[in-house]
């Protein structure tokens, strides 16, 4: 899944925080980027950061959940696409996420 972030600090806060809590089995900041898009009727123009964590499909809805939780954006980019690989990759990925528990949103710790 991958997401962008206004900050490197805040994409990096959100990889650690998404295999912390054990929603992807590794997250990666690339940046900066430079974004061009419409927003309210306007083309805006900004410096953002990916942060792309590699999970499961039947994670995806903990995953949106927890970047939702943690985004500074109104309206943040969370997009997934299916993952192909190598079969021992692709189980590592498994071996090292664990669903939520029911009706759990992550949320941030406290400090």
């Amino acid at each position: 899944m991958t997401t962008t972030l206004g900050s490197r600090a805040a994409a990096d806060e959100l990889a650690a925080a998404l295999v912390e809590l054990r929603l992807a089995a590794c997250a990666q900041v690339v940046g900066p980027v430079s974004s061009t898009y419409r927003w309210q009727g306007a083309v805006e123009q900004a410096d953002e950061w990916y942060c792309h964590a590699k999970t499961t499909r039947a994670m995806q809805d903990a995953v949106t959940r927890a970047i939702r939780a943690r985004h500074s954006y109104e309206l943040p980019e969370i997009l997934a696409a299916p993952l192909a690989g190598s079969a021992e990759y692709l189980a590592w990925i498994a071996d090292s996420v664990v669903p939520p528990a029911p009706n759990s949103t992550p949320t941030r710790e406290a400090p």
